[in-house]
């Protein structure tokens, strides 16, 4: 099975994959980030599709048709999203329907969003947790594959509760992308 990882940030995700020695083809960024320094350091081929603009003119379309186009030239099987800041759109998920997944700082369907720990935090919640659930183009609102749930302790802020998360978010999208690599299904 043919793996991407699509990745923005610090890559701790990306070095977790690489870790458990699941085989990754590429990984694709959309802006520089620690994650390609990662992929550097590992010698995973790295593409950068570097976004033309933040505002409301970016072509949304257009880009996300350039991620698919570069995923259908690796001949991708399976895309990780490992916080990608990007939100990409219908192109991609036509030609990737079901073999797209990410994951969520939250037991889904609570909390959807970029905000995740900080509403469960404004709730009041005693319990949130991590969710790694299939992409689609609806944003967090995928078929879950699993989820674990994480305790809010008293004091917690939204660094500490979602350092816990991460925490657990490595183990469950490992877990969950050796399961699916060993049983070649979703």
């Amino acid at each position: 099975m043919r793996i991407a990882v699509l990745a923005s940030g610090s890559g701790t995700i990306l070095q977790a994959i690489i870790q458990a020695s699941i085989p990754l083809e590429v990984l694709v960024t959309d802006r520089e980030c620690r994650a390609e320094k990662i992929a550097a350091q590992n010698n995973l081929t790295h593409i950068r599709i570097k976004r033309d603009s933040y505002g409301k003119d970016f072509n949304r379309d257009a880009y996300t048709c350039e991620v698919r186009d570069t995923l259908i030239e690796h001949k991708i099987d399976l895309v990780a999203m490992a916080g990608f800041g990007t939100i990409l759109n219908k192109p991609i998920y036509e030609d990737f329907n079901n073999r797209i997944l990410n994951t969520h700082p939250s037991l889904l369907p609570s909390f959807p969003g970029w905000h995740a720990v900080e509403e469960a935090l404004t709730y009041g919640v005693k319990v949130t947790g991590c969710t790694v659930h299939i992409a689609t183009e609806e944003v967090d609102a995928g078929p879950i594959l699993a989820q674990e749930a994480i305790q809010v302790l008293k004091g917690d802020t939204k660094g500490t509760l979602h350092e816990r998360i991460k925490e657990v978010e490595r183990r469950l999208y490992i877990d969950t992308l050796k399961n699916i690599t060993t049983t070649k299904e979703l």
